[in-house]
């Protein structure tokens, strides 16, 4: 069973501190959910694990079953089973939503899957998440709502079944129709319990449908408190008001 351990991360961006030291296992079957104000540093933690550029690693360790994932490219980190969600996924003019997905398995397997068999899987996954078939053949993202590009982003996730998800505020920019079914997709994935799943967000509203294991609270670029689902609901109850002044 798959394990993410972030050991005393710490990331600037243009020599300005952000991650202050930030230590996290996930483990496969947990799902975990970072809570935490505007400026905390969650989405941060994300792009630096994934590898953005932006962001520099000034110390500390990202091992995903033993591996550095910080000695990797970004494309060898997904291959070794990580997956990021964006919070605003871009568009890629010229490709296809079917030739980019793919591609992204082909990448990630290290073979092209069968054609019939990737059109099944396809087709399966798009009438799961409510996506009209005839999105297969636009450009991705192209023209799409912030709905639609965060439905194919779990069906991303869906497809390429990566060991470590990290999922970047995927709730903002839905309504309530787009939030039940992404969440149920996201729930899939989950289900097997050979995965692990990030949660970063800022309302509780998606820990309705998709339950977390532990909540962790960010403020001032470091967890500041962590516990299980009730400590969401006291999130909700008072606000990062308290944490943000015990940070500053």
């Amino acid at each position: 069973m798959s394990t993410l351990e972030i050991r005393d991360l710490q990331v600037a961006v243009e020599d300005k501190e952000i991650l202050r030291g930030v230590n996290l296992t996930v483990r496969a079957g947990e799902t975990h959910a970072i809570m935490g104000p505007n400026g905390s540093g969650k989405s941060t933690l994300a792009y630096a694990i994934a590898g953005h550029p932006k962001y520099t690693i000034t110390g500390g360790q990202v091992l995903l079953d033993g591996v550095d994932l910080l000695e990797l490219g970004v494309d060898e980190r997904a291959r070794a089973g990580l997956f990021l969600a964006m919070q605003y996924p871009v568009e890629v003019p010229g490709v296809s939503v079917s030739n980019f997905l793919r591609s992204a398995v082909t990448a990630v397997r290290g073979e092209a899957p069968k054609l019939r068999e990737f059109a099944k899987d396809l087709k399966a996954g798009m009438d799961a998440l409510s996506i009209d078939p005839a999105f297969a053949q636009r450009n991705l993202n192209e023209g799409f709502s912030g709905g639609e590009k965060k439905r194919h982003e779990i069906l991303q996730l869906e497809l390429l079944k990566p060991k470590i998800a990290v999922l970047d505020e995927t709730d903002s920019g839905l309504d309530v129709d787009a939030l039940r079914v992404v969440s149920e997709g996201i729930n899939r994935f989950r289900a097997t319990g050979e995965t692990g799943v990030l949660l970063i967000t800022h309302y509780t509203r998606i820990l309705r449908y998709v339950k977390p294991d532990f909540v962790h609270v960010f403020a001032g670029g470091r967890i500041v408190e962590e516990g299980g689902p009730e400590l969401a609901d006291k999130l909700e109850a008072e606000g990062y008001e308290a944490y943000t002044k015990a940070s500053a």
